[in-house]
């Protein structure tokens, strides 16, 4: 096995050097390891993150295997316990406190040594109560809106709202019984909130 430093090296040799320099220390806090906040967490440690807040209550389904990144061996398991292992089998060097909690404004503060957070709930009060709470503390956060159906991948975008506000999706197509949920514009959604993520701890900000 490589030392951190060798394996730095190799994994990451490919990344733009001024993307690894600007990453170095930042934490990114992500609420909800679904469909969203586990592609999210997998593209930032792939993309060089080391440093990981991963909130979430739930197991593991068998209906969670067509979009979101587990393995049917991870069926029953918390969905904190089986992410945070898959992000080990990426880089074993990274850092992720994980909370197997139900968030809601009584522990929001977990989040507060973050440089951004990740808003991937599935109802939309839990989502209005966390993006209230960043933009008060003046935390950055990234939000999705708007990915089921098999509509063009194309429509989908990411929008600023305000200083700290970015949402990315489609801002039309919510999951209801006509609208499913496909692994491609999900993870179409996903990373453009891990771009979005990774420009801002870069200070490169959407006008």
């Amino acid at each position: 096995m490589l030392n951190k430093e060798a394996f730095f090296g190799e994994a990451f040799k490919r990344l733009p050097k001024e993307l690894i320099n600007k990453i170095k220390n930042k934490k990114i806090g992500i609420a909800g390891a679904g469909g969203l906040g586990s592609n999210i967490a997998v593209t930032l440690v792939r993309s060089g993150i080391e440093d990981l807040i991963i909130v979430d209550f739930d197991k593991v389904e068998y209906s969670n295997l067509n979009r979101q990144y587990y393995f049917y061996k991870h069926v029953g398991m918390y969905k904190v316990d089986a992410l945070c292992q898959q992000l080990k089998n990426i880089n074993p060097y990274i850092e992720v406190e994980k909370h197997n909690i139900y968030l809601n404004e009584n522990n929001f503060d977990i989040f507060k040594n973050c440089d951004v957070i990740v808003e991937a709930f599935d109802k939309a009060i839990n989502k209005e109560k966390l993006v209230n709470y960043a933009i008060k503390n003046k935390k950055y956060i990234v939000s999705g809106v708007g990915m089921a159906g098999d509509y063009s991948a194309n429509i989908i975008k990411t929008k600023k709202f305000g200083k700290y506000l970015y949402i990315s999706g489609d801002f039309i197509n919510e999951a209801n019984e006509d609208n499913g949920l496909l692994a491609s514009r999900v993870a179409i959604t996903a990373n453009h909130q891990a771009n979005i993520i990774l420009r801002l701890v870069q200070d490169k900000y959407e006008v």
